[in-house]
């Protein structure tokens, strides 16, 4: 099995002794990532914010990785609110507008930690 590498973001800090993604040979797999602030590591008002944080990790892991976001091969999004999918939808097109070149995404209405309304899991291949 290739090395695993372990890959922290400033800010995507977890309560649990978890990395934020491991990336083994040319797969990349994240852990659920929260929208906190990247700055300060706490919870945004809104969830349009949290949602925005979750993209902008989402291209910081895959920096860190030595890829892209044309590298995500499928994406799980949990919502505590099903209306959040919208929300999702506006990054994820700003993200991916090209129709041809999207990953899969599957979105599921869940409980989520105290705080959170959306969290993603993500994996990429390089």
């Amino acid at each position: 099995m290739a090395k695993r590498e372990v890959l922290h973001v400033k800010g995507s800090n977890h309560q649990n002794p978890i990395p934020t993604a491991v990336k083994i040979g040319n797969m990349v797999y994240t852990s659920a990532i929260i929208g906190s602030d990247p700055e300060t590591g706490k919870m945004p008002e809104t969830v349009e914010e949290e949602v925005a944080n979750l993209f902008y990790y989402m291209r910081e892991i895959m920096e860190l990785a030595g890829g892209s976001v044309d590298d995500i091969a499928h994406l799980s999004v949990l919502v505590t609110d099903r209306e959040y999918k919208k929300v999702v939808n506006v990054e994820w097109l700003k993200m991916f507008p090209d129709e041809n070149n999207r990953p899969a995404r599957h979105t599921t209405v869940d409980n989520l930690r105290d705080g959170l309304r959306v969290q993603v899991e993500m994996t990429a291949v390089l």
